[in-house]
């Protein structure tokens, strides 16, 4: 291949920064630095010691450019998202997961770091996010990810299935509804942590400002939660005390506006002791923590 044919991959990054900036993607360069990644198979780190690139790769990259410019989300051009020690492959259908909610996962970690083979389960599990990756942080867990949405249902089997492909510790999913009453009936009282990154959005937000890349690609099931954004959450509560053994844990992702009412709504049931609610790495209240506890 001549230089002729060859273009310097600095300037098409800097070219490509430059479209992003002007769509308003909110981290251009790095964007575009990890499209690069995505069609070079070279770590971002060690991009700038690639000079040259052919022209047809230079081709694809600003292919991959104009789509990022349209607000296509990037874990869906790249095909995958990370989310703490899993990569998980994402597309349309599925809830990209944030990394915020690596919260919750650190929360329920710390939670069980005393139990031996702990019994989890993660509701509302999406691509199997939470789930996957309490497996792979303790390959002794029982893991259990219960999930109703179809499109989200196959994301996670695919995800699970490269998981143990990859020797990790089978997940086991369930296709359910978490609003029954009649989920995991089997795994009643026994449960020692309960995760759940729920759909929390009030209907009623709809049209408050969101980034394209939510609005027009999430799925609005895993996004809206009815008017007060607490249809799924409150029978989740009930769904988890039940669950849970005595000394349990449980921790729940909300929308900010549920911050108060999520700690009310904890307290009030008398099964649930040290409800706690705590603040993202914005200071922005995004989760609620409780035990299970005996009845007084």
């Amino acid at each position: 291949m001549t230089a002729l044919n060859r273009q310097p991959l600095r300037l098409a990054v800097a070219e490509a920064e430059r479209i992003l900036t002007a769509a308003g993607v909110p981290s251009p360069r790095v964007d575009a630095e990890l499209l690069a990644e995505h069609v070079l198979g070279v770590p971002r780190g060690n991009l700038p010691m690639v000079p040259l690139v052919d022209s047809s790769m230079i081709e694809i990259y600003r292919g991959l450019v104009t789509r990022r410019a349209e607000r296509i989300p990037l874990q869906h051009l790249v095909g995958v998202a990370g989310f703490g020690p899993v990569t998980l492959a994402v597309g349309p259908g599925v809830f990209v997961p944030r990394p915020e909610t690596e919260l919750l996962l650190e929360w329920g970690l710390a939670a069980v770091a005393d139990v031996r083979a702990p019994r989890v389960v993660d509701l509302c599990t999406g691509s199997g996010a939470l789930a996957l990756a309490m497996a792979a942080s303790r390959s002794d867990a029982e893991v259990h990810a219960v999930e109703s949405e179809p499109a989200a249902l196959a994301w996670a089997r695919r995800n699970i299935d490269t998981h143990v492909s990859a020797g990790g510790t089978p997940v086991q999913l369930h296709a359910a509804d978490v609003t029954r009453n009649d989920v995991l009936v089997q795994l009643e009282a026994s449960v020692d942590l309960v995760l759940c990154n729920p759909p929390y959005v009030p209907d009623g937000s709809a049209d408050r400002e969101m980034p394209a890349e939510v609005a027009d690609h999430d799925p609005a099931v895993a996004l809206f939660g009815g008017p007060e954004g607490l249809a799924v959450i409150r029978p989740v509560v009930s769904l988890a005390a039940g669950l849970l053994r005595v000394g349990g844990g449980l921790a729940i992702e909300h929308d900010e506006s549920h911050a108060d009412v999520l700690v009310e709504l904890l307290g009030r049931r008398r099964v649930l002791g040290e409800v706690t609610g705590h603040r993202d790495l914005t200071d922005r209240r995004r989760f609620v923590t409780a035990r299970r506890r005996l009845a007084e």
